[in-house]
């Protein structure tokens, strides 16, 4: 499955700063990185006169703007889409997703903290907390529970991403993709290889009794036309 990283903290407290240093860092390594920003409020990214804006507003529930090097799509929702159905719809080809917000989600969590925003940080109220980034790592520390998680100074990203690699990302750049067509092996480069590998992984993920095994073979035998 893909890592999920949370990246959450107060309001104002440089979460963004913080994911803008740590995209390249984790790149830099070689992974591709994907994010996701958390807007509880709603928002609209559509220019009001432009076609799409006229295509939304006469009831198009689905509005895409394509061009060869770029896909934004505008879909209307009953309700929020799953953090989980996000990735696997849109981030299959990325080692990685960082999302800013969703702090109430069961995900791994990087707290950013900054003592001129709060008191001390949201440590304590958060599940699956992972490290806490801080301007003041001393006094931060003090306030985290448990008294053994990791609290990095903001100069120190490469170390958060040194953490990350280790936990998350060791099996990332291993993984290969066989397919055969009759047996015999069928050459792909890196950009079908990922397709069909993050593809597959995510399709699988959602049924029971998926464990994120370290190898998924799956073999099917197509009805011949009569």
């Amino acid at each position: 499955m893909i890592p999920i990283i949370c990246v959450v903290g107060y309001h104002k407290s440089g979460k963004t700063t913080f994911i803008e240093a740590l995209i390249p860092e984790l790149k830099c390594r070689g992974y591709k990185v994907g994010t996701i920003k958390h807007d509880v409020h709603g928002f609209d990214i559509d220019i009001e006169g432009k076609d799409t804006w006229r295509h939304r507003k006469s009831g198009s529930a689905v509005v895409a703007l394509s061009s060869p090097s770029r896909l934004t799509v505008i879909r209307e929702l009953k309700e929020e889409m799953s953090l989980d159905e996000l990735v696997m719809r849109f981030f299959w080809d990325v080692d990685i997703v960082l999302a800013e917000g969703f702090k109430k989600l069961h995900y791994p969590k990087i707290e950013v903290f900054r003592k001129e925003i709060a008191e001390k940080p949201l440590a304590t109220s958060l599940e699956n907390l992972i490290a806490v980034i801080s301007d003041d790592p001393v006094g931060a520390d003090l306030c985290v529970c448990p008294s053994d998680l990791r609290v990095y100074p903001f100069r120190d990203v490469n170390l958060v991403a040194d953490m990350i690699e280790q936990r998350y990302l060791v099996n990332r750049k291993s993984s290969s993709v066989t397919v055969l067509f009759d047996g015999k092996k069928v050459p792909m480069n890196d950009f079908v290889t990922k397709i069909v590998e993050k593809t597959i992984e995510g399709l699988c993920s959602t049924l029971r009794g998926w464990n994120d095994p370290a190898e998924l073979t799956i073999s099917i035998k197509r009805q011949q036309p009569r």
